[in-house]
Parts: structure tokens; sequence; C-alpha cells
């Protein structure tokens, strides 16, 4: 965790510095004071490195003097193009390079209190560490930065700007830490009970045990449930920003109805073997991250509560274990969903979209939503359409579509629109039940798999996001260290804010 504070515009006298510098002005500002103090050493460091302030450069000045240790400069492009996101980015960038300072600075010029928040959002994000079973690390390894000072014209005004961000970075932190905890820590019981830390923020959470599962005909999820020792759980969350924006106790013991919620579920196989359609055992330990989605959701409702975001949000997250055991589904099962159809389940590795169904079923069917958007490590076959750079966005509503992708867009956390359609919703059309859990062959995966899913939305405006090559990453990126990414957080947060808010 990084302690981040807003202060005055002018240059530490000592430890490490990072400016933030455009390409299309001179040296001014703090800026220009280190210059002067460094009798032109900063302008003769930049021309000898051929930073110019492009966006994406970078240089560090080592001992440069003036009482500082070091000295980061990144590049933020034309100031008339920068984005929020940018910002973000190189707030991150500046934070990779000060990790082994225990203070340090940021220093921007000409850039206003909001950009500044950005900067410092994204500062936090790249800092993150889940370090918690490593006990032998050596101290070298470990970063020190602990304190962070954004120079600020107006530090006030700054601070303010990042409060609602500080919560948005919270909740990503959150989802990254759910989803880098091993299975045998985090299995369907302990997920759950995770969740009622939301309430201290006003969130309503109700945990559903497999006999209430059973009660609700909850069969598609169940049958997933049945190989493991680790009993299932649905856990709704209810944020109620519109209708009680001050959280009351009323809310929570829900005297309160939402009104017109916007409803995300998420996928929470908190381990996935693939069942009797066993996996390979190489890289079945990546596994862990098959509740990513459940993960995210969780997430976002602490974001969304953290900032008292005035929306009626309700999250629900399917939890299960997928194992094989003698008690474990069998290839050509057939299970009777919440819905009433049901499904003949050829394949037990295709088994997130089973636990979906009945809870996407259970969702329209309480809510009545204004729409609902879900998330899942769903399919390798999103990966191998999209690679690392996309998760898949299939809608049925195009006006949801639109935000969703004007989110991504804003956020960095990439979207990329996928087709539904009537020929691939005949491909898991079944001899002897309303369907079946894949389709013919390998032939277009992840498409045939948010065509079962949408057989449960009972034409409810929905998308499901098929985040599987976004969930976990295996290098740096942008904004995040490598490991849980906590991707779709941020996206619904800024889909939520930009459009849905009353």
């Amino acid at each position: 965790m990084i302690d981040i504070a807003f202060t005055r515009a002018e240059l530490p006298k000592s430890g490490a510095l990072a400016l933030l510098l455009g390409e299309d002005g001179g040296l001014t500002g703090l800026a220009a004071a280190l210059d002067a103090a460094l009798d032109g050493g900063l302008g003769r460091a930049m021309a000898a490195a051929a930073f110019k302030g492009k966006r994406g450069q970078s240089a560090t000045l080592l001992a440069p003097g003036a009482g500082l240790d070091r000295v980061v400069l990144v590049g933020l492009g034309k100031s008339a193009e920068l984005t929020a996101h940018q910002a973000e980015i190189a707030g991150a960038k500046a934070v990779a390079a000060l990790m082994r300072d225990e203070a340090a600075a940021i220093g921007a010029d000409g850039l206003g209190a909001a950009m500044l928040a950005h900067v410092a959002l994204g500062a936090r994000l790249r800092r993150y560490r889940f370090d918690k079973y490593r006990t032998t690390m050596k101290e070298e390894q470990k970063p020190k930065l602990v304190k962070l000072r954004i120079l600020a014209g107006d530090e006030a005004a700054a601070g303010t700007a990042y409060q609602p961000l500080a919560a948005l970075a919270a909740g990503v932190e959150l989802t990254r830490d759910l989803v880098s905890e091993p299975a045998n820590v985090l299995f369907p019981a302990e997920m759950a009970d995770r969740t009622k830390a939301l309430r201290t923020l006003g969130v309503k959470v109700e945990i559903f045990d497999r006999r209430d599962m059973e009660k609700l005909g909850f069969g598609a999820l169940l049958g997933v449930a049945m190989g493991s020792d680790c009993e299932p759980r649905m856990v709704v969350m209810s944020w109620l920003g519109a209708s009680d924006p001050e959280g009351t106790s009323k809310a929570k013991k829900g005297k309160i109805a939402p009104k017109d919620p916007i409803v995300f579920v998420g996928k929470g196989v908190t381990f996935d073997t693939g069942g009797i359609s066993i996996k390979p055992a190489g890289g079945m330990e990546d596994m862990k991250w098959d509740m990513a989605g459940a993960g995210t959701v969780i997430g976002l409702m602490a974001a969304l509560a953290g900032r008292k975001a005035k929306v009626d949000a309700i999250g629900l997250v399917g939890l299960v274990e997928n194992m094989p055991s003698g008690t474990a589904q069998r290839p050509g099962d057939v299970v009777k969903s919440a819905s009433g159809q049901t499904i003949e389940v050829l394949n037990t590795d295709a088994e997130g979209r089973l636990v979906l169904a009945d809870v996407l079923w259970y969702a329209q069917d309480r809510f009545k939503p204004r729409f609902m958007v879900d998330l899942a490590t769903l399919t390798g076959a999103i990966i191998v359409a999209l690679g690392n750079e996309n998760a898949g966005l299939f809608a049925n509503d195009e006006a949801l579509a639109q935000n969703l992708l004007d989110a991504a867009k804003a956020t960095g956390e990439g979207l990329w629109r996928m087709p539904l359609g009537e020929a691939y919703d005949k491909m898991i059309d079944c001899d002897i039940a309303d369907m079946k859990n894949i389709g013919g062959g390998r032939a277009g995966g992840s498409i045939t798999a948010a065509q079962f899913l949408q057989r449960f939305v009972n034409k409810v405006p929905w998308a499901h996001l098929d985040i599987a090559g976004m969930a976990w990453a295996g290098k740096d990126g942008a904004v995040a260290p490598k490991g849980a990414t906590g991707f779709g957080v941020r996206l619904l947060d800024r889909l939520v804010a930009d459009h849905y808010e009353h």
C-alpha cells in the first residue's frame, strides 16, 4: 500500500523526483527551477538523452545534485491531446522507476487538479504488489516506495478530485487480491465470506448456500459443484446509491427496493480442473483465476459504494469449484436450469456458462434490471481470436454495447465487439434436451458460449464480456504489474459514471 498526498508545487530538498513534461513547451515551473538549481544541468541531460517530452519517452538522471538522488523524466506528449488515461500511464511509468525509493515526489507543470488526480491513480495502480506468501524475498528485491507526494498548484482541489479515484483504486486492488489468492485459500465459501466486508461501505450482502440454491432450482450451477467437497455459494450485493444515497441500515436490511437497477454478474469458479473432461496438467495452476469475473464484480461494487455512486447497482456472483470425483457431473448428463430449460452437458470443462445461466436468470427475474453485464474467463477461444489486448464483447443491445466501447476507450481496458446470430445459436441445439453446453467442434467457441448465455437473459438488454485473455498478465502492463490485472473494474465504473448515475 502506498500513501499518496498532494502538496505544494515546490522542489523537494532530497530524495527522488519524477517530472512529467510535455513536448510543446520549454522548461517552466518546477523543471525551470530544477534546471536553475543544477546550473543548466537538466537541459543538458535532456539534450544528451534526446528527451523531448514525447509520449512514452523517459530518462533518468542519477545523482544530479541540488540534494536529489535521482530525477526521472516522463514524456506526456502534446498537451492538447493528453487524456486522463494517458495521465494515469505517465504516473504509473514514474512510479515504476521510483520503486527503490522509500519516498518520492511527482511534479507535472501545467496539469490541472483533475489530471493530477489521474496521475495519482496510475501511480497507485502500478505500485500494487501481491507478496502475501513471499517470506524469503531479499531486501533488494522488495519495492520500498511507501510515500508519494504529488506536487500540485492547488493541492486541495487535486486531493478532492482524487477521492473518488482512491475508492476506484481500492476496488481494483480488492479484485487483484482475490484473483491472486491460491485456490486452497480462496474456495467458494471463503470468497463469499470476504464479500461481507462490503457491508462497512453500505452494501447489502446476501449469501446463498447449496440448500438455498436447490430451492431456487439452480440445477445448472449445482451440477458443476457436484464433484467438489467445497460447498458452492451465490452472493448478491446491493448498492442503492440512488434510492438510498446515505447507505442507511434500512437498505442493508432490504427495506428499501432498488429503482431501475443495473446488474453485474460474475463467473466465480475458484478452481477449474475441467471436471471429468479434465484439462491437461500443464498450466492448470492458472485456473485459480477462473473466478476473475466474480472478482471484478466484487471490486466494482466496492468502488461504487466507496465513492458513493448515485446509482442502484446489484452485483451477483456464482461461486463453485469444478473437480473430478466419484460424485462429479459426467459428460452426457442432463440438468435442469433455474429457467426450466434443460441442458445436455457434453463437456464438463464448459462449466462457467452453466454457472452463469442460473445466476443470470435469477438476476433478471428478481431485479427486473435496466441492463445486465456479465464477466467471465469463459473461453480459450477468445484468446485465440483477440490475444491479450482486448476482451470479447457480445451484446443484444446496441446502445449498451456502444456505451461499453466508449468506456473501454476512455479507460484503456480494451473491448472488441464480437457477433451473435441465429446460425451460431443453432449450433447449440440438442437432440435430447433444450440445448447442449458446447457447439460442434472448435469453430466459433466463444460465440456459441455467448449464444448459450443469451438464452437465459429473457430479452433484457445484456452484454457479455469474455475476459479470459485480460484477467492475468504475464508481464508488466501500462498501469498493472505482472499478475492479476483487475480488468473490468475501471471500465464498468466509467460506464456507470458516464451514463447511469442519477
